[in-house]
Protein backbone atom coordinates (compact mmCIF):
# COMPACT_ATOMS: atom_id res chain seq x y z
CA UNK A 1 0.00 0.00 0.00
CA UNK A 2 1.57 3.46 -0.86
CA UNK A 3 2.14 5.84 2.38
CA UNK A 4 0.21 8.15 2.94
CA UNK A 5 2.11 11.59 3.30
CA UNK A 6 1.26 15.19 5.13
CA UNK A 7 2.64 18.51 4.54
CA UNK A 8 4.03 20.07 7.59
CA UNK A 9 2.61 23.61 7.72
CA UNK A 10 6.18 24.99 8.98
CA UNK A 11 8.63 22.70 6.45
CA UNK A 12 10.26 25.47 4.24
CA UNK A 13 11.65 22.78 1.77
CA UNK A 14 10.03 22.38 -1.75
CA UNK A 15 7.42 25.12 -1.11
CA UNK A 16 5.81 26.19 -4.13
CA UNK A 17 6.86 29.64 -6.31
CA UNK A 18 5.47 32.85 -4.68
CA UNK A 19 3.13 34.11 -7.22
CA UNK A 20 5.26 37.12 -8.02
CA UNK A 21 8.72 34.93 -8.35
CA UNK A 22 6.50 33.07 -11.21
CA UNK A 23 8.43 33.31 -14.27
CA UNK A 24 6.73 35.15 -16.66
CA UNK A 25 5.16 33.89 -20.10
CA UNK A 26 2.96 31.47 -21.47
CA UNK A 27 4.81 28.65 -22.63
CA UNK A 28 3.66 24.85 -21.53
CA UNK A 29 7.15 24.65 -19.73
CA UNK A 30 6.93 27.17 -17.29
CA UNK A 31 3.36 24.76 -16.04
CA UNK A 32 5.50 21.89 -16.13
CA UNK A 33 7.98 22.97 -13.90
CA UNK A 34 5.08 24.64 -11.33
CA UNK A 35 4.28 21.27 -11.54
CA UNK A 36 7.64 19.44 -10.83
CA UNK A 37 7.95 22.33 -7.58
CA UNK A 38 4.47 21.39 -6.28
CA UNK A 39 4.68 19.98 -2.55
CA UNK A 40 1.20 18.67 -2.80
CA UNK A 41 1.49 17.08 -6.46
CA UNK A 42 1.06 13.48 -4.76
CA UNK A 43 -2.63 14.63 -3.58
CA UNK A 44 -3.72 14.00 -7.67
CA UNK A 45 -3.23 10.83 -6.88
CA UNK A 46 -5.73 10.23 -4.12
CA UNK A 47 -8.98 11.31 -6.32
CA UNK A 48 -10.83 9.18 -9.03
CA UNK A 49 -9.32 9.96 -12.70
CA UNK A 50 -11.18 7.74 -15.28
CA UNK A 51 -10.49 9.32 -18.71
CA UNK A 52 -6.99 10.66 -18.36
CA UNK A 53 -7.69 13.04 -21.70
CA UNK A 54 -10.58 15.10 -19.72
CA UNK A 55 -9.56 18.60 -17.65
CA UNK A 56 -11.83 18.83 -15.01
CA UNK A 57 -11.85 22.65 -14.08
CA UNK A 58 -15.28 22.28 -12.11
CA UNK A 59 -13.85 21.79 -8.58
CA UNK A 60 -16.17 24.95 -7.37
CA UNK A 61 -19.24 23.11 -8.33
CA UNK A 62 -18.64 19.28 -7.40
CA UNK A 63 -15.24 17.56 -6.35
CA UNK A 64 -13.37 14.81 -7.11
CA UNK A 65 -14.46 11.36 -5.99
CA UNK A 66 -11.53 10.55 -2.89
CA UNK A 67 -9.96 7.01 -3.71
CA UNK A 68 -10.93 5.84 -0.60
CA UNK A 69 -14.21 7.04 -0.78
CA UNK A 70 -15.97 4.05 -2.28
CA UNK A 71 -14.05 1.29 -0.34
CA UNK A 72 -15.20 3.20 2.89
CA UNK A 73 -18.63 3.63 2.00
CA UNK A 74 -18.78 -0.15 0.84
CA UNK A 75 -17.27 -1.12 4.88
CA UNK A 76 -20.16 1.09 6.11
CA UNK A 77 -22.96 -1.11 4.20
CA UNK A 78 -22.02 -4.37 3.78
CA UNK A 79 -20.43 -4.46 7.32
CA UNK A 80 -21.74 -1.98 9.56
CA UNK A 81 -25.21 -1.77 7.72
CA UNK A 82 -25.30 -5.35 6.50
CA UNK A 83 -24.02 -7.24 9.41
CA UNK A 84 -24.30 -4.67 12.59
CA UNK A 85 -28.09 -3.23 11.38
CA UNK A 86 -29.33 -0.90 13.80
CA UNK A 87 -26.85 -1.64 16.63
CA UNK A 88 -24.37 0.39 14.16
CA UNK A 89 -26.49 3.67 15.54
CA UNK A 90 -24.30 3.38 18.26
CA UNK A 91 -21.20 4.91 16.11
CA UNK A 92 -23.65 6.57 13.61
CA UNK A 93 -25.19 8.82 16.08
CA UNK A 94 -22.64 11.24 17.22
CA UNK A 95 -21.05 11.37 13.69
CA UNK A 96 -22.95 14.80 12.38
CA UNK A 97 -20.24 16.53 15.72
CA UNK A 98 -17.75 14.65 15.50
CA UNK A 99 -17.18 15.38 12.01
CA UNK A 100 -18.28 19.11 12.42
CA UNK A 101 -15.42 19.01 15.43
CA UNK A 102 -12.75 18.22 12.43
CA UNK A 103 -14.22 20.56 10.07
CA UNK A 104 -14.25 23.47 12.94
CA UNK A 105 -10.67 22.50 13.91
CA UNK A 106 -9.02 22.07 10.51
CA UNK A 107 -10.93 23.91 8.38
CA UNK A 108 -13.38 26.96 9.59
CA UNK A 109 -11.16 28.24 12.17
CA UNK A 110 -14.06 27.45 14.86
CA UNK A 111 -13.60 25.59 18.53
CA UNK A 112 -15.15 22.15 19.18
CA UNK A 113 -19.00 21.86 19.85
CA UNK A 114 -19.53 24.85 17.41
CA UNK A 115 -19.81 23.12 14.03
CA UNK A 116 -22.44 19.91 13.11
CA UNK A 117 -23.29 18.41 9.96
CA UNK A 118 -26.59 18.94 9.11
CA UNK A 119 -29.04 19.01 6.17
CA UNK A 120 -28.65 20.74 3.19
CA UNK A 121 -26.93 24.82 2.91
CA UNK A 122 -30.27 25.82 2.24
CA UNK A 123 -32.16 24.70 4.79
CA UNK A 124 -29.37 25.30 7.48
CA UNK A 125 -29.72 29.10 6.14
CA UNK A 126 -33.03 29.33 6.79
CA UNK A 127 -33.14 27.83 10.45
CA UNK A 128 -30.28 30.37 11.37
CA UNK A 129 -31.40 32.98 10.15
CA UNK A 130 -34.94 32.52 11.11
CA UNK A 131 -33.07 32.06 14.93
CA UNK A 132 -31.38 34.75 14.81
CA UNK A 133 -34.55 37.08 13.70
CA UNK A 134 -36.08 35.75 16.95
CA UNK A 135 -33.19 36.49 18.71
CA UNK A 136 -33.88 40.63 17.69
CA UNK A 137 -36.88 41.20 17.53
CA UNK A 138 -36.95 44.94 17.98
CA UNK A 139 -35.61 45.17 14.72
CA UNK A 140 -37.12 44.60 11.43
CA UNK A 141 -34.52 44.84 8.08
CA UNK A 142 -32.46 42.53 7.15
CA UNK A 143 -29.23 43.21 4.55
CA UNK A 144 -28.57 41.07 1.81
CA UNK A 145 -26.11 41.32 -1.39
CA UNK A 146 -28.40 41.50 -3.94
CA UNK A 147 -26.13 39.15 -6.61
CA UNK A 148 -26.06 36.55 -3.73
CA UNK A 149 -26.93 32.30 -4.65
CA UNK A 150 -30.68 32.87 -5.45
CA UNK A 151 -31.34 29.97 -2.85
CA UNK A 152 -29.68 32.30 -0.15
CA UNK A 153 -31.99 35.16 -1.88
CA UNK A 154 -35.16 33.73 -1.87
CA UNK A 155 -34.79 31.89 1.68
CA UNK A 156 -34.56 35.42 3.08
CA UNK A 157 -37.69 36.81 0.54
CA UNK A 158 -39.60 34.01 2.32
CA UNK A 159 -38.69 35.19 6.05
CA UNK A 160 -39.28 38.56 5.05
CA UNK A 161 -42.68 38.09 3.81
CA UNK A 162 -44.30 35.68 6.39
CA UNK A 163 -42.71 37.90 9.49
CA UNK A 164 -43.20 41.49 7.31
CA UNK A 165 -39.96 42.51 7.65
CA UNK A 166 -37.95 44.93 5.15
CA UNK A 167 -35.28 42.92 3.58
CA UNK A 168 -33.02 45.41 1.45
CA UNK A 169 -30.80 43.95 -1.49
CA UNK A 170 -27.61 45.87 -1.53
CA UNK A 171 -26.26 46.60 -4.92
CA UNK A 172 -23.20 44.68 -5.48
CA UNK A 173 -21.01 44.77 -8.90
CA UNK A 174 -21.32 41.62 -10.41
CA UNK A 175 -17.59 41.31 -11.21
CA UNK A 176 -15.52 42.99 -7.73
CA UNK A 177 -18.78 41.96 -5.15
CA UNK A 178 -20.17 44.07 -2.72
CA UNK A 179 -17.95 47.14 -1.71
CA UNK A 180 -18.15 47.64 2.46
CA UNK A 181 -18.92 51.13 2.14
CA UNK A 182 -22.23 50.07 0.70
CA UNK A 183 -22.86 47.83 3.56
CA UNK A 184 -21.62 50.54 5.95
CA UNK A 185 -23.78 52.84 5.02
CA UNK A 186 -26.60 50.59 4.44
CA UNK A 187 -26.07 49.30 8.56
CA UNK A 188 -28.62 51.28 11.09
CA UNK A 189 -29.93 50.76 13.98
CA UNK A 190 -33.21 48.96 12.20
CA UNK A 191 -30.92 46.03 10.89
CA UNK A 192 -31.40 42.76 12.67
CA UNK A 193 -29.74 40.62 9.99
CA UNK A 194 -27.20 40.61 7.65
CA UNK A 195 -26.59 37.49 5.14
CA UNK A 196 -23.24 37.20 2.93
CA UNK A 197 -21.00 34.78 0.92
CA UNK A 198 -17.73 34.87 1.80
CA UNK A 199 -16.88 34.23 -1.46
CA UNK A 200 -19.14 35.35 -4.16
CA UNK A 201 -20.67 31.96 -5.99
CA UNK A 202 -20.45 33.84 -9.45
CA UNK A 203 -17.23 36.22 -9.89
CA UNK A 204 -15.22 34.60 -6.72
CA UNK A 205 -15.12 37.85 -5.18
CA UNK A 206 -13.45 37.23 -1.59
CA UNK A 207 -15.18 39.91 1.44
CA UNK A 208 -13.15 40.62 4.61
CA UNK A 209 -14.77 38.87 7.08
CA UNK A 210 -13.33 40.67 10.34
CA UNK A 211 -13.80 44.19 8.58
CA UNK A 212 -17.95 42.85 7.83
CA UNK A 213 -18.57 41.64 11.53
CA UNK A 214 -16.74 44.90 12.90
CA UNK A 215 -19.27 47.11 10.87
CA UNK A 216 -22.34 44.75 12.09
CA UNK A 217 -21.33 44.69 15.19
CA UNK A 218 -21.15 48.69 15.97
CA UNK A 219 -24.69 48.65 14.67
CA UNK A 220 -25.83 45.91 16.61
CA UNK A 221 -26.26 43.37 13.78
CA UNK A 222 -25.89 39.58 13.24
CA UNK A 223 -24.39 38.55 10.27
CA UNK A 224 -25.06 34.58 8.95
CA UNK A 225 -22.43 33.45 6.54
CA UNK A 226 -22.51 31.32 3.66
CA UNK A 227 -19.34 29.49 3.31
CA UNK A 228 -19.72 27.61 0.40
CA UNK A 229 -17.19 28.65 -2.02
CA UNK A 230 -14.25 29.33 0.75
CA UNK A 231 -14.82 25.97 3.01
CA UNK A 232 -11.57 24.07 2.14
CA UNK A 233 -9.65 27.21 0.24
CA UNK A 234 -9.61 30.20 2.12
CA UNK A 235 -8.22 29.88 5.85
CA UNK A 236 -11.34 30.92 7.19
CA UNK A 237 -10.97 32.20 10.83
CA UNK A 238 -14.70 32.26 12.75
CA UNK A 239 -13.62 32.87 16.06
CA UNK A 240 -10.42 34.96 15.32
CA UNK A 241 -13.13 36.72 13.12
CA UNK A 242 -15.91 37.26 15.69
CA UNK A 243 -18.26 35.58 13.41
CA UNK A 244 -21.12 34.27 15.21
CA UNK A 245 -23.02 31.89 12.51
CA UNK A 246 -21.73 30.22 9.08
CA UNK A 247 -23.43 27.46 6.44
CA UNK A 248 -21.65 25.90 4.22
CA UNK A 249 -21.55 22.99 1.52
CA UNK A 250 -18.96 20.08 1.97
CA UNK A 251 -19.51 18.72 -1.62
CA UNK A 252 -16.82 21.22 -3.73
CA UNK A 253 -13.84 21.97 -2.28
CA UNK A 254 -14.74 19.60 0.38
CA UNK A 255 -14.78 16.57 -1.75
CA UNK A 256 -17.84 14.95 0.32
CA UNK A 257 -19.60 14.08 -2.57
CA UNK A 258 -23.36 15.09 -4.55
CA UNK A 259 -25.94 16.06 -1.70
CA UNK A 260 -23.77 15.37 1.20
CA UNK A 261 -24.87 17.19 4.45
CA UNK A 262 -23.87 20.63 4.75
CA UNK A 263 -22.22 22.39 8.01
CA UNK A 264 -23.90 24.83 10.38
CA UNK A 265 -21.86 27.02 12.87
CA UNK A 266 -23.04 29.09 15.98
CA UNK A 267 -20.61 30.37 18.26
CA UNK A 268 -20.88 28.67 21.39
CA UNK A 269 -21.77 31.81 23.72
CA UNK A 270 -24.37 32.54 21.47
CA UNK A 271 -25.87 28.86 21.55
CA UNK A 272 -28.74 28.49 24.00
CA UNK A 273 -29.90 31.91 23.30
CA UNK A 274 -31.17 30.94 19.78
CA UNK A 275 -33.87 28.73 19.40
CA UNK A 276 -34.44 27.01 15.54
CA UNK A 277 -37.38 26.64 13.67
CA UNK A 278 -37.44 23.42 12.83
CA UNK A 279 -37.96 21.19 16.29
CA UNK A 280 -36.96 17.52 15.52
CA UNK A 281 -36.19 14.72 17.97
CA UNK A 282 -32.77 15.44 17.13
CA UNK A 283 -32.03 18.37 19.00
CA UNK A 284 -34.12 17.34 21.58
CA UNK A 285 -32.98 16.38 25.35
CA UNK A 286 -33.06 12.79 26.34
CA UNK A 287 -33.34 11.74 22.44
CA UNK A 288 -34.56 8.53 23.32
CA UNK A 289 -37.14 9.40 26.30
CA UNK A 290 -39.34 10.23 23.77
CA UNK A 291 -40.50 13.17 25.40
CA UNK A 292 -44.41 14.70 24.37
CA UNK A 293 -42.56 18.36 25.00
CA UNK A 294 -39.40 19.93 23.08
CA UNK A 295 -36.61 20.88 24.95
CA UNK A 296 -33.92 21.16 23.37
CA UNK A 297 -30.13 19.89 24.34
CA UNK A 298 -27.90 22.79 25.24
CA UNK A 299 -25.07 22.95 23.02
CA UNK A 300 -24.53 22.56 19.34
CA UNK A 301 -27.10 19.55 18.34
CA UNK A 302 -30.32 21.72 19.35
CA UNK A 303 -29.37 22.90 15.38
CA UNK A 304 -30.29 19.40 14.19
CA UNK A 305 -33.82 18.16 13.38
CA UNK A 306 -34.24 14.51 12.01
CA UNK A 307 -31.82 11.42 11.19
CA UNK A 308 -29.37 12.43 8.78
CA UNK A 309 -28.73 10.74 5.54
CA UNK A 310 -25.99 7.95 7.38
CA UNK A 311 -24.26 7.09 3.53
CA UNK A 312 -24.08 10.75 2.26
CA UNK A 313 -22.82 11.85 6.20
CA UNK A 314 -19.97 9.13 5.92
CA UNK A 315 -18.48 9.93 2.98
CA UNK A 316 -17.49 13.05 4.39
CA UNK A 317 -15.41 11.33 6.50
CA UNK A 318 -12.62 9.76 3.85
CA UNK A 319 -12.29 13.53 2.01
CA UNK A 320 -11.70 14.80 5.38
CA UNK A 321 -8.59 12.24 5.69
CA UNK A 322 -7.41 13.76 2.84
CA UNK A 323 -8.12 17.34 3.43
CA UNK A 324 -6.56 17.34 7.30
CA UNK A 325 -3.06 16.08 5.71
CA UNK A 326 -2.93 19.51 4.01
CA UNK A 327 -2.83 22.87 5.94
CA UNK A 328 -5.32 25.38 4.35
CA UNK A 329 -2.99 27.92 4.02
CA UNK A 330 -0.85 25.57 1.66
CA UNK A 331 -3.97 25.03 -0.53
CA UNK A 332 -4.25 29.06 -0.51
CA UNK A 333 -1.37 29.48 -1.72
CA UNK A 334 -1.53 26.95 -4.37
CA UNK A 335 -5.25 28.61 -5.18
CA UNK A 336 -3.74 31.55 -5.45
CA UNK A 337 -0.85 30.35 -7.99
CA UNK A 338 -3.45 28.56 -9.80
CA UNK A 339 -5.53 31.61 -10.87
CA UNK A 340 -2.72 33.96 -11.35
CA UNK A 341 -1.44 31.31 -14.19
CA UNK A 342 -5.36 30.80 -15.62
CA UNK A 343 -5.77 34.78 -15.40
CA UNK A 344 -2.01 35.22 -17.01
CA UNK A 345 -2.71 33.11 -20.08
CA UNK A 346 -5.98 34.01 -20.44
CA UNK A 347 -4.98 38.52 -20.65
CA UNK A 348 -2.96 36.62 -23.83
CA UNK A 349 -5.02 34.18 -25.53
CA UNK A 350 -8.77 34.95 -24.85
CA UNK A 351 -8.76 38.58 -24.21
CA UNK A 352 -8.06 39.09 -28.19
CA UNK A 353 -10.76 36.64 -29.01
CA UNK A 354 -13.40 38.57 -26.72
CA UNK A 355 -13.04 37.51 -23.39
CA UNK A 356 -13.01 39.74 -20.28
CA UNK A 357 -12.06 38.79 -16.42
CA UNK A 358 -15.21 38.70 -14.49
CA UNK A 359 -13.26 38.41 -11.25
CA UNK A 360 -11.14 40.53 -8.98
CA UNK A 361 -7.95 40.52 -10.00
CA UNK A 362 -6.26 41.21 -7.16
CA UNK A 363 -5.67 37.89 -5.58
CA UNK A 364 -6.28 39.08 -1.64
CA UNK A 365 -9.95 39.84 -3.13
CA UNK A 366 -10.76 36.67 -5.02
CA UNK A 367 -11.16 33.12 -3.63
CA UNK A 368 -10.37 29.95 -5.65
CA UNK A 369 -12.63 30.02 -8.95
CA UNK A 370 -12.06 32.67 -11.48
CA UNK A 371 -15.22 33.90 -14.45
CA UNK A 372 -14.73 35.04 -17.77
CA UNK A 373 -17.73 36.88 -19.66
CA UNK A 374 -17.73 36.09 -23.23
CA UNK A 375 -21.59 37.18 -25.22
CA UNK A 376 -21.57 33.43 -26.24
CA UNK A 377 -20.60 31.65 -22.63
CA UNK A 378 -23.66 29.75 -23.54
CA UNK A 379 -23.26 27.93 -26.11
CA UNK A 380 -19.61 27.92 -25.78
CA UNK A 381 -19.65 26.01 -22.20
CA UNK A 382 -21.48 22.81 -23.41
CA UNK A 383 -19.51 22.92 -26.75
CA UNK A 384 -16.05 23.27 -24.66
CA UNK A 385 -17.51 20.19 -22.74
CA UNK A 386 -18.21 17.79 -25.74
CA UNK A 387 -15.88 18.42 -28.00
CA UNK A 388 -12.65 19.34 -26.29
CA UNK A 389 -13.41 17.17 -22.91
CA UNK A 390 -13.10 20.80 -20.55
CA UNK A 391 -15.23 20.59 -18.08
CA UNK A 392 -16.25 23.94 -16.60
CA UNK A 393 -19.54 25.63 -15.73
CA UNK A 394 -21.65 28.23 -17.31
CA UNK A 395 -23.47 31.11 -15.53
CA UNK A 396 -25.72 33.97 -16.98
CA UNK A 397 -25.87 35.64 -17.91
CA UNK A 398 -22.17 35.35 -20.07
CA UNK A 399 -19.84 33.93 -17.57
CA UNK A 400 -17.80 30.58 -17.61
CA UNK A 401 -16.32 29.61 -14.23
CA UNK A 402 -12.73 27.98 -14.20
CA UNK A 403 -12.75 26.21 -10.81
CA UNK A 404 -9.54 24.75 -10.14
CA UNK A 405 -9.43 22.76 -6.57
CA UNK A 406 -5.74 22.92 -5.03
CA UNK A 407 -5.71 19.04 -4.10
CA UNK A 408 -5.66 17.79 -7.68
CA UNK A 409 -5.24 20.41 -10.31
CA UNK A 410 -2.10 20.87 -11.47
CA UNK A 411 -0.62 23.91 -14.14
CA UNK A 412 -0.65 21.98 -16.75
CA UNK A 413 -4.57 21.35 -16.64
CA UNK A 414 -5.08 24.63 -16.54
CA UNK A 415 -2.45 25.49 -19.71
CA UNK A 416 -4.67 22.80 -21.42
CA UNK A 417 -7.97 23.79 -20.84
CA UNK A 418 -7.11 27.30 -21.66
CA UNK A 419 -5.21 26.34 -24.96
CA UNK A 420 -8.29 23.86 -25.74
CA UNK A 421 -10.50 27.06 -24.98
CA UNK A 422 -8.59 28.89 -27.22
CA UNK A 423 -8.42 26.74 -30.25
CA UNK A 424 -11.84 26.02 -29.89
CA UNK A 425 -13.14 29.69 -29.60
CA UNK A 426 -10.66 31.05 -32.04
CA UNK A 427 -12.22 28.32 -34.92
CA UNK A 428 -15.34 29.78 -33.91
CA UNK A 429 -16.55 26.01 -34.00
CA UNK A 430 -18.97 27.45 -31.09
CA UNK A 431 -21.13 29.07 -33.59
CA UNK A 432 -22.04 26.19 -35.84
CA UNK A 433 -23.65 24.62 -32.29
CA UNK A 434 -27.22 25.19 -31.18
CA UNK A 435 -27.96 26.91 -28.19
CA UNK A 436 -28.35 24.18 -25.79
CA UNK A 437 -31.11 23.57 -23.59
CA UNK A 438 -30.45 21.98 -20.14
CA UNK A 439 -31.34 22.33 -16.58
CA UNK A 440 -27.75 22.22 -15.75
CA UNK A 441 -25.48 24.18 -16.16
Amino acid sequence: MRARTAVSPDAPVDRPLPVNAMRAGTERAIAEELDAADPLREFRDEFVRTDPEAIYLDGNSLGRLPRATAGFLDRIVVEEWGTGLVESWETWITWAGRLGDRLAAHTLGAGPGEVVLSDSTSVNLYKLAAAALDANPGRSTILADADDFPTNRYILQGLAEQRQLRLEMLPSDPDRGLDLDVLRRALSGDVALVVLSLVSYRSGALLDMAAVEDAAGRAGARVLWDLSHAAGVIPVRLGADGAELAVGSTYKYLNGGPGSPAFLYVRKELQQRLRQPVWGWYGQRDQFRMAETYAPVSGIDRFLVGTPPLLSLAAVEPALDVLERVPISRLREKSVQLGEFAIRLADAWLAPLGFRLASPRQAGRRGAHIALAHPDASRICPGLRSEKKVICDFRAPDRLRIGPAALYTGFTEIWDGLDRLRDFVGSRRYEQLPVAVSRVT
